[in-house]
């Protein structure tokens, strides 16, 4: 039976209870899931293609780098596969809510705010229909069984449409033309792509592995691996397109070994320009409209804010440096693929054993006591990300082994 499954024996007053577990269960596994959020934003990536490996020209890393940075591919259409696995605890439906909230949704907004929505494309595996025209129109799809959830950004507007509650979100994008391309949202191994090459620097190898296809096209696999120990992280392999340059399909394997913790790549992909009645949208008769300036105080101000490339990964502070935001000021320390963000929740630390009671066991079995100088522990992890809250309250995250993170609390004492 799952955790809090209910039966005809349990009473209201058990089933209220139940509820309230879920409920602290969530605020303290909130840490790992919004790191884990951050890092398929980061990393997503994907297995590269199946079929025989094309013969193309010899090209270095830093060439292929400078390709992937040259290209502007200003219209297509396509196709992509996203499979996410962060190894998050099965819960019973509550880490769906979990990446909800960590996105900002608070419950009580429109269930076609893409705030919400785009969030469950961290967790399993979706198929998305994309077309882009330039920086001022774009639309993704997310293609569901009997419903379909799409973003349509066509010049100010942002139009995000659930068929399935029959809801519509409204917004606007930004005006300024420099940031037309911050308005689409990171669902294409481009974007994907484009985060992980800003992690390139002296704590990184980067180098080309053959050839592949990907969506019938000829491709140069790019490899990009921590030189430090201690990541989490194995490997990041970017399939990119030989002659127009955007990347294809992006890998993400954990040190572990096994699946890849993300897989993102185009199943199908035309460089021509969509048609423009693919980025009109009305509202269907009978829908429910959310307008931007009437939703709940922290829902989404737009795709284009929440998940453009102008996004958490660019205002991440160096090491050292305080946030500015979050609980107590949010700090990074370490470098490159080491780094571990840190920040004080002001609270007790995680309830354990049988001073937490019943829910003290169950938090017991999601996570690992740790010991050390700091003091003692729980370590919740995922296939990718880690996360230490100590006894006193404080939390300590990153894509590093469970030994770094408590070597941080230690040093950081």
């Amino acid at each position: 039976m799952a955790p809090y499954a209910s039966d005809d024996s349990t009473t209201a007053g058990e089933v209220d209870e139940q509820r309230s577990g879920r409920r602290k269960a969530a605020r303290y596994i909130v840490p790992v899931t919004v790191v884990g959020v951050a890092a398929a934003t980061i990393g997503l990536v994907p297995a590269l293609a199946d079929s025989g490996d094309p013969d193309l020209p010899k090209i270095s890393a830093q060439q292929l780098i400078e390709k992937i940075a040259k290209s502007d591919v200003q219209q297509l259409s396509g196709t992509v596969k996203i499979s996410t696995d962060l190894g998050l605890p099965n819960l019973g439906g509550l880490e769906s809510g979990l990446l909800s909230g960590a996105a900002g949704q608070g419950g009580d907004g429109s269930s076609a705010d893409p705030t919400a929505k785009l969030t469950e494309l961290a967790s399993g595996t979706h198929t998305l229909r994309v077309a882009v025209d330039g920086p001022d129109r774009q639309k993704l799809s997310l293609l569901e069984n009997a419903a379909e959830y799409s973003v349509i950004h066509n010049g100010t507007d942002v139009w995000g449409y659930d068929s399935k509650s029959n809801e519509v979100y409204h917004g606007t994008s930004a005006d300024s033309p420099e940031r037309g391309k911050d308005q689409q949202p990171p669902a294409t191994p481009k974007d994907f792509a484009e985060e992980a090459l800003k992690a390139v620097d002296d704590t990184t190898s980067v180098t080309v592995d053959g050839t592949a296809q990907v969506a019938g096209r000829d491709a140069y696999k790019l490899v990009v691996q921590p030189k430090q120990s201690g990541s989490t992280v194995g490997a990041i392999t970017v399939a990119v397109d030989a002659k127009t340059g955007m990347p294809l399909k992006f890998t993400l394997t954990p040190a572990s070994g096994g699946a890849a913790v993300v897989d993102v790549g185009f199943t199908k992909v035309d460089f021509a320009r969509p048609a423009a009645s693919t980025f009109d949208f009305t509202p269907p008769k009978g829908a429910k409209v959310t307008e931007e300036k009437d939703a709940p105080k922290g829902a989404s101000k737009g795709f284009g804010e929440e998940f453009g490339k102008g996004g958490a990964k660019d205002h991440a502070p160096e090491a050292g440096q305080d946030a500015g935001k979050g609980p107590d000021g949010m700090k990074t320390i370490g470098e490159g693929w080491n780094a571990i963000a840190t920040f004080d929740t002001g609270g007790e630390g995680v309830p354990s054993g049988k001073a937490g009671g019943e829910f003290g066991g169950f938090l017991d079995s999601l996570g690992d006591k740790v010991h050390g100088e700091f003091g003692s522990g729980t370590v919740f992890s995922t296939r990718l990300v880690n996360a230490l809250v100590t006894d006193d309250g404080k939390v300590y995250a990153g894509l590093v082994t469970k030994d770094a993170l408590v070597k941080a609390a230690d040093a950081a004492k």
